[in-house]
């Protein structure tokens, strides 16, 4: 009886998001984009999240002219769809929106090109490539077993072999690019001007300032300051509440 209620929830949870998503839709058809901001959000507030959703709220905040949420809700749906194209498309058109200029300094080395191949994939996508391979693993372990011929046995070995490499691949990706998720702590920031510290205190002079739809990465906390470095290296102690970070 318990698990019948829990599954009518789920399916009514699915069924809701999905009444809310398709609103949210024809509300920014409609060009009533606060409209479709709060259908939108709905769904992300009831603990569901898709890269759709998210994308889609990316479309209503830039359509607004709002540059910093508008940058968060597409860096969110390239963090579940990393090989999006129209996400990213999206995202350098918000980025245009942005003041700050911000150079990049290149990363090399292992760490980039382990990076860059694990970035593929989101890690949750890792993990079902894995439970894919294991399927397949066993498939070829049940040919291996029960073939009658030489020829069929090898192939299948060979398989075994092959897809339990691909499961170890799979999983070891998905806990690096977790891992890396979790250690970067991507953030936007949302105030329209946020000065950055030389220390975690008002009264040390500014090192320079931030402007909304910039992105950076927090380093360290302290009470309510965040150390955060820029994709030029550069870093400073900023406010906590004028940025919003990019959690999974």
């Amino acid at each position: 009886m318990k698990k019948m209620f829990l599954l009518l929830l789920f399916v009514s949870k699915v069924f809701w998001a999905q009444t809310a998503f398709e609103q949210g839709n024809q509300y920014y058809q409609k060009e009533n984009y606060q409209a479709a901001i709060s259908s939108f959000e709905s769904i992300i507030n009831s603990g569901k999240q898709s890269a759709e959703v998210y994308f889609n709220l990316g479309n209503c905040y830039y359509k607004l002219h709002k540059v910093a949420p508008a940058i968060y809700n597409y860096e969110k749906a390239l963090l579940l769809s990393p090989n999006d194209s129209e996400i990213k498309t999206n995202l350098d058109f918000a980025r245009k929106m942005a003041i700050d200029d911000i150079k990049v300094v290149p990363k090399v080395g292992f760490d980039k090109l382990l990076a860059d191949f694990t970035s593929k994939y989101y890690y949750d996508t890792w993990a079902w490539i894995a439970v894919v391979f294991a399927f397949l693993f066993l498939a070829f372990f049940a040919g291996y077993y029960f073939s009658q011929r030489t020829v069929m046995k090898r192939i299948f070995f060979f398989g075994m072999f092959l897809w339990l490499f691909g499961v170890f691949l799979s999983s070891a990706s998905g806990f690096y690019e977790k891992s890396r998720n979790e250690n970067e702590k991507p953030a936007i920031v949302f105030a329209e001007t946020a000065p950055v510290k030389s220390e975690p205190k008002n009264s040390s002079t500014d090192a320079f300032v931030l402007h909304e739809g910039t992105k950076v990465y927090v380093l360290e906390s302290i009470a309510n300051w965040k150390k955060v470095a820029l994709t030029d290296e550069t870093t400073g102690w900023i406010e906590e509440s004028a940025i919003k970070e990019i959690k999974n």
